[in-house]
């Protein structure tokens, strides 16, 4: 057991060290939803599996508070409401259950922030679709090739690994550093 405890503490922690070569990346994404936020805009997340858990997450962070007792910052999941959920993918198909709920709810200044460990999830490339078409600012939260968000998303974080389990260790602990950029940056009361 010990052992293979380790084989994943070592790969955590290669994956991490990797992802250092994406800093600038994830400083353009904090100023982005920074932003944003400082002209009443809201930040909307999608993914699917652990990606909309993550998704659930960071909004609720900032929704609630990250580490400082602050203001609610506007974070919504589009991955919550199972009534919208189960009537857009029942009448449009599920490829259409992010895009739809961005047609009713974005607008222009947003920013949208779709996860996936392939890059390729066709609901949430959908979603970027629809979001610049609605000049949302899109940001991608991939991994392995950064798929098709790489080309899909205005701002792009691919974590550098093969691995869907470190890849999502590495966006949430994305998620937390943009949330404590955001804290930080516009100073919340």
């Amino acid at each position: 057991m010990e052992g293979l405890i380790e084989q994943h503490l070592d790969a955590h922690q290669k994956t991490v060290d990797a992802l250092r070569a994406c800093q600038a990346n994830i400083a353009e994404a904090a100023e982005c939803c920074i932003a944003a936020l400082k002209r009443g805009n809201t930040i909307f997340l999608c993914g699917n599996g652990g990606s909309a858990a993550d998704a659930q997450h960071i909004a609720a962070e900032l929704v609630g508070r990250f580490i400082a007792d602050r203001r609610s910052l506007p974070g919504i999941a589009l991955t919550t409401d199972t009534s919208a959920l189960t009537a857009i993918a029942n009448d449009y198909g599920y490829e259409h259950i992010f895009a739809r709920q961005l047609e009713g709810l974005a607008k222009a200044g947003d920013v949208l922030i779709g996860i996936s460990t392939s890059g390729n999830s066709p609901n949430v490339k959908r979603a970027c679709d629809t979001a610049r078409e609605r000049e949302v600012t899109t940001i991608a939260l991939s991994g392995r090739s950064g798929g098709e968000l790489l080309a899909a998303a205005d701002i792009s974080v691919v974590v550098p690994s093969q691995e869907t389990a470190r890849i999502q260790e590495c966006h949430i602990l994305i998620g937390h550093i943009l949330c404590d950029l955001i804290e930080t940056k516009l100073s919340l009361n």
